[in-house]
């Protein structure tokens, strides 16, 4: 077998293995906060943050239910002048930490997406997350690190390949948008 049949063939496994009961739980978190009009804040690092501000546009725009409030999602990783002034000034650690201060609200969520888990940056997020009274959601890698202890929901991409957890926490997103849609449309 080639490397792509390989790759595909274990993504198919890994997808087919996701927890199905996490992730509508993560759904059922993300329509109270709807519902009670709360804001979603995204991170991650490196790849994760693409992932972050792909899940934020997601969450924004291919939710929308006409005459009905939309999502307020927001990728902290999308503020680089922010990002760096914090890096340089304080510490990486505290980037996206920083910026919940500024922005979150007790009931917000704080949804951190990681292949390990283990980012001292997205640990001290969810440190602050909670400090402030918010609800963290982990997107992670099959293992899930220190995140996965912290999180109050996780849902786990079965599959050891960095890569492929990635690909993973993509196809996350699309299904809980597509769920979250679905149960907007729904809800009367």
């Amino acid at each position: 077998m080639d490397f792509i049949d390989a790759y595909l063939t274990e993504l198919s496994k890994s997808v087919s293995a996701l927890s199905r009961p996490d992730l509508r739980r993560v759904c059922d978190a993300l329509m109270q906060a709807w519902r009670e009009d709360r804001a979603i804040f995204m991170i991650g690092d490196g790849g994760s943050a693409a992932t972050a501000s792909h899940m934020m546009c997601d969450l924004n725009k291919l939710t929308i239910t006409p005459g009905k409030r939309r999502f307020r999602a927001i990728a902290l990783t999308d503020n680089m002048p922010l990002i760096t002034a914090w890096g340089n000034d304080a510490a990486f650690e505290v980037v996206f930490a920083e910026q919940l201060r500024n922005f979150m609200r007790p009931g917000d969520i704080v949804i951190a997406i990681s292949t390990s888990g283990n980012s001292p940056n997205l640990v001290k997020a969810v440190e602050t997350a909670h400090e402030i009274g918010g609800t963290v959601i982990a997107l992670l890698g099959d293992k899930g690190g220190k995140l996965a202890e912290m999180a109050d929901l996780v849902v786990r991409f079965p599959d050891p390949h960095q890569g492929r957890q990635e690909d993973g926490h993509l196809i996350m997103n699309h299904v809980i948008a597509g769920e979250l849609k679905q149960r907007m449309n729904a809800e009367r």
